[in-house]
């Protein structure tokens, strides 16, 4: 059974940072691309980078360029999404997803870990 279960997420003050996780298993972890996806309140879901099976390439959505930085341990099956100078639009339910920024609506993702930007 596929389990992505994602930790990290918080209340932070603007130009904040957070590192977020997300453990894997159920599934081989090393052959497939992962990416970030969030939900802000009261809209969709948005793809916020995503990440090749062996950690290169990574691509990032326009409005978290040169902040977060997506990363990836194969040997220990886990994501990593380190956010730096955060913004008060940066908030939202934060989810891990198999596949790359092509597999929207990104099915198989986790229960997400909400992250709030707020002074």
């Amino acid at each position: 059974k596929v389990q992505l279960v994602e930790s990290g997420g918080g209340l932070v003050q603007p130009g904040g940072s957070l590192r977020l996780s997300c453990a894997a298993s159920g599934f081989p972890f090393d052959e497939d691309a992962m990416a970030w996806v969030r939900q802000p309140p009261g809209k969709g879901l948005e793809w916020v980078s995503d990440i090749s099976s062996r950690g290169t390439g990574p691509s990032y959505a326009d409005a978290v360029k040169g902040r977060f930085t997506i990363s990836r341990d194969n040997a220990k099956n886990m994501l990593y999404l380190e956010m730096n100078r955060l913004k008060i639009e940066d908030t939202a339910m934060y989810f891990c997803a198999i596949g790359s920024y092509y597999n929207k609506p990104w099915v198989r993702r986790g229960q997400g870990t909400q992250v709030t930007v707020s002074s």
